[in-house]
């Protein structure tokens, strides 16, 4: 790629994406950003592109009420803001197109190209569904920004620590985990969660690699018997999902639970870890590993990355 066909201004509509390009060296080419980015804490200054449809602090069950709201009516859940997207004039957009809730919609990220950017502008849509996909990810936007040097010495580091975490926790007991992704309803996480798990020390069988993350009963949660239990719903900071906890606390089941039974109930960030698909998630991984095994792992989780429900 010569210098002239590397791109100079950048949008990412993202908050993973806006993460691998700050990984790779290109914060300085970042324009706008989602209003979800805000990490790193720099990028939290640059134009906000898209918003919600909804209230993205309310309850669970409210959001997941009105996603199907706007999911029937044919609606996306977020929007682009056009205007602000016109005047930055970017020749890059980075979204995504691997969950329809999870940021704006790759058709109305190219609508909105057609009507109001130029055919030059070029659109770059990621889909992660495992851990080997991130890492071609981040290859793929490292080939878009002549940054193909940079992301190997990326990649190369972090992989080096989840092989290094995975060797400290390979000959350790594997409790049974159970993560949750969505409160209400109940979602099992999925993706690349169980490669995390695998990596951190754990056992986890609700659903499989690259596998969606599926509804489920409390039925089925009780007969998987979790000896530890992790809440990261999607989205959330530590403080929204520990509004839901009396609730799921007033759950008939939830004393059914092992996990509960021995106070080994956790809330993990959902929103900075474990649901961004970017260089983070060996962060997410050496958390788990902090709550599964803290007498071999203590120390990896960055502050205030967790905390146990009392």
């Amino acid at each position: 790629m010569t210098r002239m066909n590397v791109p100079q201004r950048i949008v990412s509509l993202l908050p993973s994406s806006t993460e691998i390009l700050c990984a790779l060296g290109l914060r300085e080419q970042l324009v706008g950003v989602s209003h979800e980015c805000d990490y790193p804490a720099d990028v939290t200054g640059l134009p906000r592109l898209t918003e919600p449809k909804l209230n993205p602090h309310g309850f669970s069950g409210e959001i997941d009420a009105r996603v199907r709201e706007l999911v029937q009516e044919g609606l996306g859940v977020y929007r682009i803001k056009t205007d602000a997207l016109q005047s930055l004039q970017p020749d890059l957009i980075v979204t995504q197109d691997q969950c329809e809730v999870c940021a704006v919609s790759l058709p109305e990220v190219e609508e909105a190209v057609r009507c109001f950017l130029t055919p030059a502008v070029k659109v770059l849509s990621l889909k992660p569904q495992r851990l080997g996909d991130i890492w071609e990810d981040i290859r793929q936007v490292a080939r878009a920004t002549g940054r193909e040097d940079a992301a190997e010495e990326v990649l190369r580091g972090l992989k080096h620590r989840l092989w290094k975490l995975e060797q400290q926790t390979r000959h350790l007991s594997r409790p049974r985990v159970a993560c949750i992704e969505w409160i209400e309803p109940l979602i099992a996480a999925g993706n690349w969660v169980p490669e995390l798990l695998s990596i951190a020390g754990g056992e986890y069988d609700l659903t499989s690699v690259g596998e969606h993350s599926p509804v489920m009963t409390w039925e089925t949660l009780v007969a998987y018997q979790p000896e530890v239990l992790i809440l990261m719903p999607c989205g959330f900071p530590i403080a929204q999902t520990q509004r839901e906890v009396s609730a799921l606390q007033a759950a008939p089941l939830w004393d059914a639970l092992p996990a509960v039974k021995t106070n080994n109930v956790f809330i993990i960030d959902g929103n900075a870890y474990l649901n961004r698909p970017g260089p983070r998630l060996v962060e997410s991984a050496e958390i788990l590993a902090e709550i599964l095994h803290p007498d071999v792992c203590g120390g990896l989780a960055p502050v205030e990355a967790y905390t146990r429900v009392a």
